[in-house]
């Protein structure tokens, strides 16, 4: 290709909007252009590394068994209300309706669409187990899109699914993506860090995210600094902290207290009062669960609340409240939280619900004589000894609290929040935390799916049984941008062989006389030669096309000038320096350095 015939806007000045470096290197390339809040449109240069990262992802799945597919980006809403996600998936989810009035997904995520295909088409154990994707476009309605493709409304992604006639069968293909996912990054130049994470609205229980480190990430990486354990703080679990006591001289058999602490409602204030430590209370919160599927039958203050039970999938509260109850220096992990109560979504009661639901104003809340909604306590809670509490009334507390005597939670869970210093599970060394943006998540779903989608086929035995699933899903664009994280400097892109959108620049000081017939010789014999070759035979000054080569990344640049004929400069985009090479011999070298780097690039993921 010759830069006469390219389109590539490149652009001087940092755009305001772009924050991080892929956004600014993206526009400055000319790559990308927004086209509205969330939406770009890819420019030439930027297609080009958008499909290479695709056709990376295309080979691996293929290599390991996957079979690609081409569903619509449109979907029926009936689907997804046979899923139950309809009313549960949030306002992320956009809906729209057709001239008829069908209600119609703009797909956010393919579980249903590839379990409604595989249903009508899988009868019998002989057919599975089976493992389907698609590359494709994807919209989630984000409240705030930015970082350019690292969080756009419009996207694409890499979505895999298997099912499965046992859970062993689940496991090895969950294993054979994993190590699928390693390869492909590898191959695309990245340095990932696979960790433990929540599975999500997804559901499913085994779960696997692949991270990049990132100064602006949007998850929080526990690390262990010794035995390796890694997880997103969404799942990171921690070992247990010391029994808490109180001072030491009350006895466990010491009665409950009431003492009056009048407008004191904060942890702080509570410490600065009773010239103690945080980690002698009780902190409790009230929190508002949105679809949840826990059944609350038995809960106490449950009897009343609105169930919806839709068909085969699971039945949810579209409201309910808990009182979450953890030790007073921790904090609650809202997405543990979630999980726990198998909902959407959790949020903080509003001031006007706490009041009504425990009697007293907020800061005030405890658990002892709470009966009016179901008590989570964190796992922190059941070690505590002569705590202090909320009295459920105004400038009221409690001391001398025992769990386990003064009151039982409903439910006990681990849902607090873990930071660095705190120890790890395995070997109870001190985590260090990361910052970092997922790429990839890998889940096992098990039967949420085809269950409540009646899934079947006949097994061994001709009976009827539903298969169990597995996820993997991969961010086309997010990869591309996270690509460009990693590999930059102050002058732009350095991409990686595999992903650059052109392997070879030649830029010729002026596209004239021997120039340019050596500028010619050279493009014509790396083209003959299978190299993706980019000649720049623009009218601008050197200074100028040096830039935009900076700019843009490409990893080979062959500058032909009079001074150096019958030698051309050879110089890789990584390193400072160049080398001289003989006109005659340069195309030949030039082409085994960039086989040599696409071979070492394949060789990291093996």
């Amino acid at each position: 290709m010759k830069m006469s015939r390219m389109f590539m806007p490149t652009l001087r000045e940092v755009p305001a909007e772009a924050v991080i470096a892929s956004h600014r290197l993206l526009l400055r390339a000319g790559m990308i252009r927004k086209l509205g809040n969330g939406l770009f449109t890819y420019l030439p240069l930027g297609l080009r590394s958008f499909r290479k990262v695709e056709t990376i992802i295309r080979e691996e799945m293929d290599a390991a068994g996957a079979l690609e597919f081409k569903p619509s980006v449109v979907v029926p809403g009936e689907i997804w209300r046979e899923s139950g996600r309809w009313e549960t998936m949030g306002a992320g989810m956009l809906r729209i309706k057709n001239r008829v009035d069908q209600e119609l997904v703009v797909s956010p995520t393919a579980e249903e669409a590839f379990t409604a295909i595989l249903r009508a088409e899988v009868s019998s154990y002989k057919q599975l187990p089976v493992a389907v994707y698609q590359i494709n476009t994807k919209y989630r309605d984000e409240i705030r899109p930015r970082y350019g493709l690292m969080r756009a409304r419009e996207f694409t992604m890499k979505d895999a699914y298997s099912f499965h006639t046992d859970d062993d069968s689940l496991d090895e293909t969950y294993q054979a993506m994993g190590a699928a996912y390693r390869r492909i990054f590898a191959r695309c130049g990245l340095s990932v860090i696979p960790v433990s994470a929540d599975s999500g609205a997804m559901g499913g229980t085994g779960s696997e995210e692949f991270m990049v480190e990132s100064e602006v990430g949007d998850n929080n990486l526990i690390l262990c600094p010794s035995c390796g354990y890694a997880a997103n703080d969404e799942k990171a679990a921690c070992a247990p902290d010391p029994v808490t006591d109180g001072p030491g001289s009350v006895p466990a058999t010491a009665a409950v207290t009431p003492i009056k602490t009048p407008d004191v409602r904060t942890i702080d204030e509570l410490c600065d009062f009773l010239k103690t430590t945080s980690k002698r209370f009780i902190k409790t919160l009230i929190y508002r669960a949105v679809n949840c599927e826990l059944d609350l039958s038995g809960a106490p203050g449950c009897a009343t609340l609105e169930r919806i039970v839709p068909g085969n999938a699971a039945a949810w509260y579209p409201e309910a409240f808990f009182a979450v109850c953890i030790r007073g220096d921790l904090d609650v992990n809202e997405v543990k939280l979630a999980a726990n109560l198998k909902a959407s979504e959790v949020v903080l009661a509003s001031d006007h619900d706490v009041e009504r639901l425990t009697g007293a104003p907020v800061g005030f809340a405890g658990p002892v004589g709470l009966d009016a909604l179901p008590v989570l306590a964190d796992s922190s809670v059941s070690d505590m000894h002569d705590a202090v509490t909320g009295a459920l009334a105004a400038d009221l507390h409690y001391e001398h609290v025992e769990p386990g005597r003064d009151f039982t939670p409903w439910l006990t869970a681990d849902v607090r929040t873990v930071v660095a210093g705190d120890k790890c599970p395995v070997c109870q060394a001190e985590f260090y935390s990361k910052k970092g943006n997922e790429l990839g998540h890998i889940f096992k779903l098990g039967y949420k799916y085809t269950k409540s989608m009646n899934m079947l086929y006949l097994d061994e035995n001709g009976k009827q049984q539903h298969p169990t699933m597995g996820c993997y899903g991969i961010g086309v664009d997010r990869t591309l941008a996270s690509v460009i994280e990693e590999h930059h400097d102050d002058d732009g892109i350095i991409w990686p062989m595999s992903v650059a959108p052109f392997q070879v620049v030649i830029v010729p000081i002026k596209y004239e006389g021997a120039m340019q017939e050596a500028a010619d010789r050279l493009y014509g014999e790396l083209a003959s030669s299978g190299i993706e070759v980019l000649l720049d035979d623009r009218s601008e000054r050197p200074g100028v096309k040096f830039k935009d080569m900076d700019l843009i990344g490409i990893p080979v640049r062959i500058v032909v000038g009079d001074k150096n004929l019958p030698n051309v400069e050879v110089k890789l985009r990584r390193e400072k320096d160049a080398a001289l090479v003989p006109l005659d011999k340069a195309a030949a070298q030039v082409a085994g350095i960039v086989r040599s780097e696409i071979s070492a690039e394949a060789g990291t993921a093996s």
